[in-house]
């Protein structure tokens, strides 16, 4: 393998992904968010079986011209492990996307739900109080504490 500075050439590379893994690591929770709001994951639990992408567009009642943007938000949610596509049966060509454990607890009605949770954490309130240092975030103007103080009580 080439060495560039003594670093070996898939080394760099897995540093690399390392390091652009982390700079785009909230398109997996925004994502999630989109899944949430739109009622994806619970269209699908309802319909209680492998549901097409088209069939979930359909159910979606969105613009067919964002089939694509619906197609691109399951592949991430295939490869990050909240769907599972498989066969449906009766026709081998079709697949369809069916929940995992994962995005159960992602379910509106589901008693162990952390939807609220993801909703609250992905908030614009609440996710600017990591980005401004030079004001008091609305956290700790109601409770006298940053929200990491009062979790450590």
């Amino acid at each position: 393998m080439a060495s560039q500075n003594g670093v070996q050439s898939t080394e760099l590379l897995n540093a690399q992904a390392h390091v652009w893994n982390h700079i785009f690591n909230f398109i997996n929770s925004m994502s999630l968010k989109c899944a949430v709001q739109l009622g994806i994951l619970d269209i699908i639990h309802e319909y209680g079986k492998p549901m097409t992408l088209e069939e979930l567009v359909d159910a979606l009642h969105i613009n067919k011209a964002k089939v694509n943007g619906v197609y691109h938000l399951m592949r991430i949610f295939t490869h990050s492990g909240f769907f599972v596509k498989e066969k449906i049966s009766g026709d081998e060509e079709k697949k369809g996307y069916r929940l995992t454990p994962s995005s159960r607890l992602l379910l509106k009605d589901d008693p162990y739900s952390v939807a609220p949770l993801l909703l609250a954490m992905l908030d614009p309130i609440f996710r600017e109080t990591f980005q401004k240092k030079e004001r008091l975030a609305p956290f700790e103007v109601a409770h006298g504490r940053t929200f990491w103080e009062y979790l450590k009580n």
